[in-house]
C-alpha cells in the first residue's frame, strides 16, 4: 500500500482526496487546508485525518506521495518542503509562479530522486488520448492547424493568475503533446475586461516547427462553457469535444486514400463523418492512476516536472508577447 496525502483541498484539491480514497492499493492518510473548516469538511467525508497544518501530516504520516493544490504561489515553498523530505510530489498547474522557482523545483527533484509530476489533467481526456493516437498513425495525414476554444464564464475561485496561466496552460500542453514538436515563434493578444489587475481573455498564434500553425482561443468573459479542440491534415479534420469526450473525423475526399503523415494538400472537397467510439474514464481518476504507477515502479510520470516548466515558459511569452505588442521568436534548440 502506498500513502497518499493531499495538501489544499479546495475545489481541486477534494477530487484528488475522493479519487486516492478509491483508489486500489492507495491508502488516503490525511488530507491538510489552512482553512480549518475546508480541512475538517473533507477529512470527514473521505475518513481521513485532517489538519491546517501540512507539515504535521507529513511528519505523523510520512506520506510516499502528495497532491498540491494549493494557490500557485505557495506551490515552491511546499513542494521544495516536500521534496527535501523524500517526498515524491503532483504539483496542480501552473508548476511555479516564475519560470526561475520551476528550474529550481526540477533540479531539485532530480538531485533528492524524487519523481515530480504537474496535474495537466487534459492529456488523461480519453478523446485527446484517442485522438493523439490516431494522429501517430497517421489518419490526418500531414497536419497544418490546431487550433483550441476554452470559453467560460468567469471563476470566484480565481485570485492569483490571470486566464493564460490559469487557463490557456491546458491548451498549451495539449498543443506540446499533439505536435510532439518545438514552437519557432508565438504572438498573443490580451485583454483586461472585468478585471484591472490580469487578463480575462487571450488570443494566441503559434508556429510549430514543422510548419503547422497553433491557434488558441481563451478567455472567462463567455456565458456558457467550451472545450473544443480541432487539427486540420491533409486527409480531413478532427474534431474534439473535451466536455462530452467525443471525437469526429471528417474526411477529405480529394485527399489521398493512403495515409501519409508528409501527404501535400491537392484539394479539399467533403467526404465522410466518423463518429470514433471513445471508452469514456475520469481524466482526473487517470491521471492519479499514472503518478501513483511512477511512484510504485520507479519511473518517469507522463507530465514530468520538465514539461510543466516548459508549458509554464510558454504561457509566460504569450503574456511578455501580449503586454510588449511583440513577436516571441524561440531561443531553444529543436529537439
Amino acid at each position: 500500500m502506498l500513502k497518499a496525502a493531499v495538501i489544499g483541498v479546495g475545489s481541486m484539491g477534494r477530487n484528488h482526496a475522493r479519487v486516492y480514497r478509491e483508489m486500489e492499493g492507495v491508502e488516503l492518510v490525511g488530507v491538510a487546508d489552512q482553512n480549518g473548516p475546508t480541512a475538517a469538511k473533507v477529512g470527514s467525508t473521505f475518513s481521513a485525518p485532517h489538519y491546517t497544518d501540512y507539515q504535521q501530516l507529513v511528519e505523523e504520516w510520512q506520506p510516499d506521495l502528495v497532491t498540491l493544490a494549493v494557490p500557485t504561489v505557495l506551490h515552491f515553498e511546499i513542494a521544495c518542503d516536500l521534496i527535501e523530505r523524500g517526498v515524491n510530489v503532483l504539483v496542480e498547474k501552473p508548476i511555479t509562479s516564475t519560470l526561475d522557482e520551476g528550474e529550481k523545483l526540477v533540479a531539485l527533484a532530480r538531485k533528492q530522486d524524487v519523481i515530480l509530476g504537474v496535474g495537466h489533467i487534459e492529456r488523461f481526456n480519453p478523446a485527446i488520448m484517442e485522438l493523439r493516437r490516431r494522429l501517430r498513425e497517421g489518419m490526418a495525414g500531414r497536419i497544418y492547424k490546431i487550433q483550441t476554444q476554452r470559453l467560460s464564464p468567469y471563476p470566484a475561485r480565481i485570485r492569483d493568475a490571470g486566464v493564460v496561466i490559469d487557463l490557456a496552460s491546458h491548451d498549451i500542453d495539449l498543443m506540446r503533446y499533439l505536435m510532439d514538436e518545438p514552437i519557432m515563434r508565438l504572438y498573443g493578444e490580451t485583454l483586461k475586461s472585468i478585471n484591472s489587475d490580469r487578463e480575462d481573455m487571450f488570443n494566441g498564434l503559434v508556429r510549430f516547427q514543422g510548419g503547422a500553425v497553433g491557434v488558441l482561443d481563451v478567455n472567462w468573459i463567455t456565458p456558457t462553457k467550451i472545450r473544443r479542440l480541432t487539427v486540420t491534415g491533409a486527409r480531413g479534420m478532427f474534431t474534439c469535444d473535451l466536455l462530452s469526450q467525443e471525437l469526429f473525423f471528417y474526411e477529405n475526399e480529394t485527399a489521398p486514400s493512403q495515409w501519409d503523415v508528409l501527404s501535400t494538400l491537392r484539394g479539399v472537397s467533403e467526404g465522410n463523418v466518423l463518429g470514433i467510439r471513445i471508452n469514456r474514464h475520469e481524466p482526473l481518476a487517470a491521471e492519479l492512476s499514472d503518478f501513483v504507477g511512477a511512484v510504485r515502479d520507479r519511473r518517469a510520470p507522463t507530465i514530468t516536472g520538465e514539461d510543466g516548466l516548459e508549458t509554464l515558459r510558454i504561457a509566460l511569452e504569450f503574456m511578455h508577447s501580449g503586454r510588449d505588442v511583440e513577436v516571441i521568436q524561440s531561443e531553444r534548440e529543436p529537439a
